[in-house]
């Protein structure tokens, strides 16, 4: 009888980062095909620690997409000023060309990616939000450019009572137009508006894997909550933000060369902090679709 081959887990090292978040994972190459015991061990710590910080993968994107495969099918941004046309899986984030040419920070896809300044979670302007992301740090920025993450599961955990109350059964509109409101850029096109209405979402979810409750916000996309005016909109969820910005439920990743992280949309928030306009920086992520309706909790 044929001997059935035993493969057992890699011998990953994971070094906690931050108390409530993050984790960095040695013993990982992006350059590898992802095995299953490699995949099972990644997944676990991701879904223990959030955020998971991979060094030195000075991959190519279609390697940077292949080892993404692994958890999920793959977004393909609607925003062609977004989106690689090399690698349409590949969202572009930072402030150079394809022909590797500084844009000014005055242009609109510069302009539009300042919204990342504030706490927000990828996609969730999506009917299914997505999963997760998985961002390679190309070119970083010397001084600024690093991303915060929070962890919304702490965060909706320590709510005050009265937050609670206003935030329990009930739903906020993730409009993707809001984000250039924020910005002051002209409205959207009809056709992207058609291609992106805006949705309604629980302000508190269910993680589908680890049951945890979470708060789900996003501020950037965020115009209204269901039963308030406007004003009384963007001041509750202006107080959820702040009180999410709390050093003891934030990782600060501070960018080196090659570092990609990958974190869990559906229990973080993240955004960036400034940096020089006239500074190179080069990032590119990848994005886990969501594999299904966000569960109220």
């Amino acid at each position: 009888m044929a001997q059935v081959e035993q493969r057992t887990a890699p011998p990953l090292t994971i070094n906690r980062l931050h108390p409530a978040l993050g984790a960095e994972v040695l013993g990982v190459s992006f350059a590898d095909p992802l095995d299953a015991p490699t995949r099972d061990a990644i997944q676990a710590a991701w879904m223990e620690h959030l955020v998971l910080v991979f060094r030195d993968q000075d991959v190519s994107d279609a390697q940077h997409v292949s080892f993404t495969r692994g958890f999920g099918e793959l977004e393909i941004h609607h925003q062609k000023i977004i989106k690689s046309t090399a690698t349409p899986e590949i969202f572009k984030v930072g402030n150079v060309d394809e022909d590797g040419k500084l844009i000014p920070p005055a242009n609109e896809t510069v302009k539009q990616l300042t919204s990342a300044r504030r706490w927000h979670t990828d996609s969730s302007f999506r009917e299914i939000p997505s999963m997760g992301s998985l961002l390679h740090g190309i070119e970083i920025a010397r001084s600024g450019g690093e991303t915060l993450f929070t962890n919304m599961y702490a965060v909706y955990d320590a709510l005050p009572d009265g937050l609670k109350k206003q935030v329990d059964g009930r739903r906020a509109r993730h409009n993707f137009e809001h984000l250039r409101v924020l910005t002051g850029l002209p409205p959207v096109s009809e056709e992207e508006r058609a291609a992106r209405p805006p949705i309604w979402q629980p302000m508190v979810r269910r993680h589908p894997v680890t049951g945890r409750k979470s708060l789900f916000i996003s501020v950037i996309y965020n115009d209204e909550v269901e039963g308030m005016s406007a004003g009384e909109s963007e001041r509750l969820i202006g107080e959820l933000a702040d009180f999410a910005d709390q050093e003891q439920f934030v990782y600060r990743h501070i960018w080196r060369p090659h570092d990609v992280v990958m974190w869990d949309n559906r229990c973080t928030m993240h955004r960036v902090t400034p940096w020089d306009a006239n500074e190179r920086r080069v990032m590119h992520r990848t994005t886990i679709a969501g594999d299904g309706p966000v569960i109220a909790a």
